[in-house]
């Protein structure tokens, strides 16, 4: 043993009364600077960044505003790399009313409403449906009298087609059967769906010839919508949507698809009843878009249609029996014209489901009571 302290470091320290294990000691590892007690010797010892990075030569400074409050600070001007901030003076007194103010909607070239951009405080546009809801009307709007013209048009290249041979009639079939592939997918909302046209229109196309290679039999149609829906099926699942998106997609490719094949029926169905049917419905869309009440417009509409089918049936070997042709066929013609009149539609929805749906939802109508008729 030894009279030496029990460690150096004690030497000299007055009321040493032991080591203590544990009493907190300074150490120092290999290596390990030691730290600095004073703050300002340790600040000359730090590393300080006086030149200019990247970040501080692409970002221009933002004055720091003291006390900001979240009305002032929700919306500032986008900044320019290289120039200084613009002043917000005057957002900050737009902030001051917060209220956005909708002004009323100027015409635009077409003559439909146009709104203007978002205002700041929030976006302040609606659509006309919604419009049209909060002021209590109805936001239904009809194709009106052009689209009308064009299905009169269009319905009388069928009734004279008819009548000349079942060649002639595919012309103006094609057309009809592409204008509804088109115009089904625009009114679900799905632009642009080439895809889905393409496979409507292609099984349109397939069912005319099929149609007349089977010697105008029905059968051909029921055949072709089976294999339709197959492949409709198999497009939808070889999509990356999400499953919600797909099933939406694959419903609406499967009807579009059906009423393009449905059209089919006027190739199918007697020339005689294709020439009263497709007349019946021209009348009928034309006297529907007469601006009448509701109610009124339709019985008018009827109306015209059955006696439209007196009128061409008389022409025909239906004679007064043509009546309940015009008729039962523009009952299905003022469907489709409804659904193509769903929701607010555009103008493109009016110029192609507007135009094609009355007559494609004739077909079935005047295949099945020209076939009872005759």
């Amino acid at each position: 043993m030894t009279d030496q302290p029990y460690d150096a470091r004690y030497q000299g320290q007055q009321g040493y009364e032991g080591y203590d294990p544990y009493q907190q000691q300074p150490q120092t590892w290999p290596g390990q600077q030691q730290a600095y007690e004073d703050p300002q010797a340790a600040q000359q010892y730090t590393q300080q960044w006086q030149g200019q990075t990247w970040e501080t030569q692409m970002q221009s400074p933002v004055p720091p505003v003291a006390q900001a409050s979240a009305a002032e600070t929700a919306y500032l001007p986008p900044q320019t790399p290289g120039y200084p901030a613009p002043a917000y003076e005057s957002h900050q007194a737009a902030q001051a009313q917060p209220e956005p103010v909708v002004s009323a909607p100027s015409a635009g070239d077409d003559g439909a409403p146009t709104y203007g951009p978002a205002t700041v405080a929030g976006n302040a546009r609606i659509t006309d449906a919604q419009r049209a809801r909060l002021e209590g009307r109805s936001p239904i709007i009809e194709p009106g009298m052009q689209p009308a013209v064009l299905t009169a048009l269009l319905g009388l290249l069928l009734s004279a087609t008819a009548a000349i041979g079942s060649y002639a009639l595919v012309v103006p079939l094609v057309v009809l059967q592409a204008v509804t592939a088109a115009g089904w997918f625009r009114l679900n909302g799905m632009w642009p769906a080439r895809q889905g046209i393409a496979l409507a229109f292609l099984g349109g196309l397939t069912a005319d010839v099929a149609l007349l290679a089977a010697d105008r039999s029905p059968a051909a149609i029921l055949g072709t919508l089976g294999v339709w829906v197959l492949l409709s099926l198999v497009l939808q699942l070889r999509s990356h949507a999400e499953p919600d998106e797909r099933m939406y997609g694959l419903m609406a490719t499967v009807a579009s698809a059906a009423l393009a094949i449905v059209a089919a029926g006027y190739l199918a169905a007697e020339a005689d009843a294709v020439t009263v049917g497709a007349a019946a419905v021209a009348v009928a869309v034309l006297a529907r878009a007469v601006p009448l009440p509701t109610v009124a417009s339709v019985v008018v509409s009827l109306l015209a249609a059955a006696g439209a089918g007196v009128a061409v049936g008389g022409m025909t070997g239906l004679g007064a029996s043509g009546a309940l042709l015009g008729a039962g066929a523009a009952v299905c013609a003022l469907i489709g014209h409804r659904v193509a009149s769903y929701d607010y539609p555009s103008r493109f929805v009016h110029f192609t489901a507007g135009v094609a749906l009355p007559l494609a939802a004739a077909a079935p109508a005047v295949y099945v009571l020209g076939r009872a008729l005759a």
